[in-house]
């Protein structure tokens, strides 16, 4: 057994993948000085009984750079998203002209931007945080593979993929928090 084993570095790969994405998500959300329709995906409004998102509710548009529209289908949610969107944090002043909410992207300041920033750095400890994980995961595996009679070799082998796999998706998570920070302080 201890001779053909084999890790699931595919596996290891997918999943590391899903943090990446995940924080790409997360960046996305964070608003820099210009409006974008995937600052909305985290918020949740409670319509029909359920969670769902704004997106699902009405047609985002981005018609200019500091204004994100929302044309919602049903009248009787207005209110509703209109108030997701207050409590939501981004601090976005909506303004109500019928069904249409439109989302005026204020200047963002010295302070606020600093505090981005922040928030880029917790997003992206996460995903570090998340791929070591995955790390630690590949290590057991190894692990037991060696006291199931793994040659010293073979594990030794097996190890240093897996901590090459995990520095390459740290320097990602790291290139891509670079980017989103200068995003950010560009004015």
């Amino acid at each position: 057994m201890s001779e053909d084993f084999e890790l699931d570095t595919d596996d290891l790969t997918r999943r590391m993948d899903g943090a990446i994405s995940a924080l790409r998500t997360e960046f996305a959300s964070l608003r820099t000085g210009r409006g974008s329709g995937s600052m909305l995906e985290p918020i949740q409004v409670e319509a029909y009984g359920t969670m769902t998102p704004i997106n699902q509710l009405g047609t985002v548009n981005v018609p200019e750079p500091r204004l994100v529209t929302i044309n919602i289908w049903d009248k009787a949610m207005v209110g509703k998203v209109e108030k997701a969107i207050r409590e939501s944090g981004l601090g976005i002043n909506p303004q109500l002209n019928g069904t249409i909410i439109m989302l005026p992207i204020p200047e963002l300041n010295e302070e606020r931007r600093r505090e981005l920033t922040k928030v880029a750095g917790q997003y992206a400890e996460h995903a570090r945080v998340a791929i070591r994980n995955l790390r630690r995961d590949g290590m057991d595996q190894i692990k037991k593979a060696k006291n199931d009679g793994l040659s010293e070799d073979d594990q030794k082998f097996w190890e240093s993929e897996v901590q090459d796999l995990t520095n390459k998706y740290v320097k990602q998570v790291d290139d891509l928090l670079e980017n989103k920070q200068a995003e950010i302080m560009q004015v």
